[in-house]
């Protein structure tokens, strides 16, 4: 359970979660990410780090340049154990809910 805990705190940084849904559609440098985010090129190394530690995300060097990319095995890993913590049908209630709110609306 510790496990859990460590990674929702690595992923409750909203950076971080940006860094993932830009290496979701490619490999990048700490450059792109960079621009991409509107942030350091520090800031960026710094959550790549925390990110590789943990294992979801792994560097390729080409060249001078170094890339990023998710470790998907281990998003897969990530994605499984929270499918196993949160089995209230929670996501079926929102659907719900969200139509009940639109009936209410009309």
């Amino acid at each position: 359970m510790k496990e859990a805990a460590e990674l929702f705190k690595i992923l409750s940084v909203d950076k971080r979660i940006e860094i993932i849904e830009h290496l979701k559609k490619e490999a990048m440098s700490v450059n792109a990410l960079a621009a991409a985010l509107g942030i350091t090129q520090s800031a960026v190394s710094q959550h790549l780090r925390v990110l590789k530690a943990a294992g979801l995300v792994k560097d390729k060097r080409e060249g001078y340049w170094i890339y990023y990319s998710l470790n998907r095995e281990t998003l897969e890993e990530c994605r499984q154990r929270l499918n196993r913590i949160c089995t209230c049908g929670c996501l079926g209630r929102q659907v719900s809910m969200g139509k009940i709110h639109k009936a209410k609306s009309k």
